[in-house]
């Protein structure tokens, strides 16, 4: 059960990595969100981006089921998130962005156009909403990330602020 505000709304997080919905997340989960975002961006699967990603995925499923699939199934339950990944690393927000670094990275380098290392924030909404963020809440998401509000978003501002959003204090 889940007890806390904090508790609730990070378990509201949970949909955004249970890409299918079926209720735990999953290294498929992962796949499945590369294979949207290489499809979105018709970047192949093949090519250095395109392995890039999947790696930066295999390596963010890697650390997520290290640190929350406590019963070691291969599958992380909303109560295993809630209780696992997110209790563990909300006090230590930058242990989370250091999961999520290779996938954000390889992320950013797919939806980049031009390969100067930043997306737009057209760009980045496309990103998010491959990723299930809802229409009406991407493009002001994305909107937030670029923070000195020259229409382009880089790592250094996408890490911190995914980190922040699943490591969010309790108040």
């Amino acid at each position: 059960m889940v007890s806390t505000e904090y508790e609730r709304r990070i378990a509201a997080r949970f949909a955004t990595f249970d890409q299918d919905g079926n209720g735990f997340i999953a290294r498929e989960d992962f796949n499945a969100v590369t294979k949207a975002l290489l499809a979105e961006f018709a970047v192949p699967a093949r090519s250095a981006k395109g392995q890039a990603l999947y790696a930066g995925a295999e390596a963010f499923w890697q650390g997520m089921a290290g640190i929350a699939d406590r019963d070691g199934d291969q599958r992380i339950t909303r109560q295993e998130f809630v209780s696992g990944a997110v209790k563990r690393l909300r006090d230590n927000p930058e242990g989370f962005a250091e999961i999520a670094r290779p996938f954000l990275h390889a992320a950013l380098a797919v939806a980049d156009a031009d390969g100067d290392g930043r997306v737009t924030v057209a760009e980045a909404v496309r990103v998010l909403r491959v990723c299930q963020v809802p229409e009406e809440a991407a493009g002001p998401v994305a909107a937030a990330l670029d923070a000195d509000g020259d229409g382009e978003i880089g790592e250094r501002d996408v890490v911190p602020a995914f980190a922040r959003y699943f490591t969010i204090a309790e108040q």
